[in-house]
């Protein structure tokens, strides 16, 4: 039991390094991805500035967070299209633009569910 806990924190602390590095390597590689970590910021820290429930402050951040997640996502389908080969091709293209419109379509969540908890609460 022991043994299999040491290799499970082993494996833990190796994935926890590799978030980091992942994290790392987009923040600096994809001035998107750090534009999308100021706004969560920021939208966080609004949501301990306007009086709203516990869930509501939940669904924001966690939404905001999924945008990031997509973000990762989208990067991860561009350097492996880019890996595979640099020349423009219609499948390429549509792998990168499908990808572009999820971090779009959950940008746009986000924000409507912004506006679904906001608007009620300033009108």
């Amino acid at each position: 039991m022991l043994k299999y806990l040491k290799r499970e924190i082993a494996r833990t602390a190796n994935r926890a390094m590799l978030t980091c590095e992942g994290i790392k390597i987009t923040w600096i590689d994809e001035p998107s991805f750090a534009w999308w970590v100021v706004a969560n910021i920021v939208s966080g820290a609004l949501t301990f500035t306007v009086d709203m429930m516990p869930v509501e402050r939940a669904l924001i951040i966690g939404f905001g967070l999924l945008v990031l997640v997509m973000e990762l996502v989208n990067t991860a389908i561009e350097v492996v299209v880019d890996r595979i080969s640099l020349e423009i091709h219609p499948l390429s293209k549509k792998a990168k633009d499908v990808a572009c419109a999820a971090v779009g379509m959950t940008a746009i969540a986000t924000g409507a569910i912004w506006l679904i908890i906001l608007l009620p609460k300033v009108l």
